[in-house]
């Protein structure tokens, strides 16, 4: 007996999940309500604490003191620890008092925790006199975000609000760069090490394009002719791949495992190197002695210092994808990279920068290059019909009901399965960038293969 995931849902079955959802969603606006009210209680009772010691001689122990005796006594009641109970007071105080637009929308109903999460984020390294404008704009930010892309613009409109340059900011944080070890438990400890963004960024990506390749290479592997079998599947876990990757590098200078090879004997996976996107806009590019607004931007993760981002825009052997734009429209002027790559795919990655599928911030550099409507149904191979998905959401385009129509201007609209639509246009640069049906297309790549099918499971 087959089964087409791509057929349409029976009529009761449709109205059943659309029932669901509805149900679904009015539960998330009733515990929306609820957390909020506590976040509220909490500060409450913090500041209780703090009015208790208001007659007393300043002092930053009595206040503490006094915290750990409100918190202890929640605490109690609840059966949990007093050090967390005392961690969310300090939260829920810093939520009241700093962001108020914030707290009301989510007891509204209309943010979750997570999105409530990434605002106080990122307010709360701002001056208080600038954190009351973070909390409006934010708010206003956030509809039809998910959390992940909520905190890439929130980043920027941080940055927008600071009274001081990241460059300079970024100069004193250099300052701090460091390597410690956290002894943990059974022998295991932690190895942190505190770097620039783009350095941690450029490193973590290597380690997920090495580890891919080790274990890609040894579930292709085939049979050993001399015996007959196949090599034993590395039952290893990505994340355990990638730090034994890592330990291999800091050791040895280069990682020794060859994924083409049974015995782990030396290989190629030290040529493998980082690829990280990159968004610099003309003037942080052509007057060093100054930084706009307008922060250049490391894909995925936010803005990043002008210093930085110039020296990445100036290299020319290095892998980074460069995206010089426009300083007031934001059109993009000018995409180049070390790697060559088709035209199309560089404007691609320009327009796109993440995954394509709403709320998803997978960076454009790990996806893949998908047909909007299937190449083999006859669907052109230009901009107006690709648009970057991460293996997960190629996957669920391709195996489920969900539906996807790309509009003028990169605009994808995702239909569900009970007919409700999503609307997921591109990041722009600033508020102004646009991609029109009318602007110049990249010329054609050279013919290439149809789109690599992914498995369904």
């Amino acid at each position: 007996m087959s089964f087409d995931l791509r057929s349409p849902l029976p009529d009761d079955g449709a109205v059943a999940l659309s029932a669901v959802l509805r149900e679904v969603r009015a539960m998330d606006a009733e515990v929306a309500s609820a957390e909020a009210r506590r976040v509220r209680a909490l500060a409450r009772a913090g500041h209780l604490a703090l009015d208790a010691t208001a007659g007393l001689r300043a002092s930053s122990r009595a206040a503490e003191m006094a915290l750990r005796e409100v918190a202890s006594e929640i605490a109690a009641a609840e059966c949990v620890s007093d050090r967390s109970v005392q961690g969310q007071i300090g939260w829920s105080m810093t939520l009241t008092d700093d962001f108020p637009v914030t707290l009301d929308a989510w007891e509204a109903g209309a943010l979750s925790r997570a999105h409530v999460r990434v605002i106080v984020d990122a307010g709360t390294p701002l001056p208080s006199e600038r954190r009351e404008e973070f909390d409006v704009l934010a708010v206003a930010t956030a509809e039809g975000l998910s959390p992940g892309r909520l905190k890439t613009r929130l980043a920027a409109l941080a940055e927008a609000l600071q009274p001081t340059t990241l460059t300079e900011r970024h100069r004193r944080g250099r300052e701090t760069r460091c390597v410690r070890v956290v002894h943990g438990q059974d022998g295991m400890s932690d190895l942190i090490a505190t770097l620039p963004t783009v350095l941690a960024v450029g490193i973590y990506d290597r380690l997920v394009q090495q580890s891919a390749a080790i274990v890609d290479a040894r579930r292709e592997a085939p049979a050993d002719d001399r015996e007959g079998t196949a090599p034993a599947p590395d039952a290893r876990t990505a994340d355990q791949v990638r730090a034994d990757i890592l330990a291999d590098m800091l050791l040895t200078a280069a990682p020794d495992a060859d994924p083409t090879r049974g015995d782990d004997g030396p290989g190629t996976l030290g040529a493998i190197r980082a690829r990280v996107q990159v968004v610099v806009p003309a003037l942080t590019m052509l007057r060093p002695g100054t930084e706009n607004s307008d922060a250049a931007a490391l894909v995925g993760h936010g803005p990043i210092d002008a210093d930085t981002a110039r020296n990445l825009a100036e290299a020319t052997a290095v892998p980074w994808d460069r995206v010089i734009t426009h300083p007031v429209s934001g059109e993009v002027l000018r995409t180049d990279t070390y790697h060559r790559t088709a035209a199309i795919d560089r404007h691609l990655r320009a327009r796109d920068r993440h995954c394509r599928w709403p709320g998803c911030t997978t960076p454009a550099v790990r996806c893949e290059v998908d047909h909007t409507r299937d190449h083999a149904l006859g669907g052109p191979t230009n901009v107006t019909n690709l648009a970057h998905l991460c293996q997960r959401h190629h996957t669920q385009k391709q195996f489920t009901r969900w539906k996807v129509h790309q509009l003028p201007a990169g605009v994808l609209e995702w239909t569900s399965p009970t007919g409700r639509v999503y609307t997921d246009e591109p990041l722009p640069y600033s508020p102004a960038v646009r991609f029109l049906p009318n602007d110049p297309t990249p010329p054609p790549p050279p013919r290439t293969d149809h789109d690599r099918e992914s498995a369904p499971f």
